[in-house]
């Protein structure tokens, strides 16, 4: 299997952040391009804030009912989003090794 240039599988082969299980590690592949104009403002957002592919993130809590909203941890820092922002956000399970989480 190729790889890209994070060590991490292609887009692919991974899974939305809305999917991943609460508290496990992931890494960042890509975030969607969208055709609607409102999807590619909010692409814009999620990237300036640091979803940018060898990112690693988990979520850390998730709202009731039906997981809305999520509380994602990226760096030091946690972020609310919903879970139509999540998952724009393609992620591989697990950290590239040497990868700081806290």
């Amino acid at each position: 299997m190729q790889t890209n240039n994070f060590g991490a599988a292609p887009a692919s082969s991974g899974l939305r952040l809305d999917q991943l299980p609460d508290n496990q590690w992931a890494t960042v592949l890509d975030v969607a391009r969208p055709e609607g104009a409102d999807d590619r403002d909010l692409v814009l957002r999620l990237t300036e804030i640091g979803f940018v592919p060898g990112e690693a993130v988990r979520i850390v809590a998730s709202g009731l009912p039906g997981r809305e909203p999520l509380a994602v941890r990226l760096g030091h820092t946690t972020f609310a989003l919903r879970r139509h922002e999540a998952a724009l956000i393609h992620v591989a399970p697990g950290v590239p090794e040497g990868t700081r989480h806290g």
